[in-house]
């Protein structure tokens, strides 16, 4: 391990998936994209420490069973839900321990800093 913490960044858009994997990488993560396809997630054989979900899925997939094929793919990396909606929807509110909306580069880098933090020092030691 680099010391570095990955982030799955799961969409079913593949400019979504570029722009907010830029955004990631510029802030020192490593981004691992994944794209949801109407079958399925294609998710990359890494280490994931962080995920950050896209809520509007198009295709068969909800965000919902995005969130637990995640959960039990990486049981222990937390979920961060990004989405253009104003608050957080009930649905995938209990598989999510994050929300940020859209638009705000800003609070998503600081949101995963926070988590980040803690799958790379899960004890607290620096």
């Amino acid at each position: 391990m680099d010391g570095r913490a990955s982030v799955l960044i799961i969409d079913d858009d593949p400019s979504h998936l570029r722009i907010y994997g830029w955004i990631i990488t510029q802030a020192g993560y490593e981004a691992l994209p994944a794209l949801v396809r109407s079958d399925g997630i294609d998710y990359p054989e890494a280490r994931v420490d962080v995920v950050v979900l896209d809520y509007r899925l198009t295709g068969k997939l909800t965000a919902v069973e995005a969130a637990e094929a995640t959960r039990a793919r990486y049981p222990n990396a937390p979920i961060i839900l990004l989405s253009d909606v104003y608050d957080l929807p009930a649905d995938i509110a209990p598989h999510v321990q994050a929300f940020v909306r859209k638009g705000e580069p800003a609070k998503l880098v600081a949101t995963l800093a926070e988590f980040a933090k803690l799958a790379i020092e899960p004890d607290g030691a620096a």
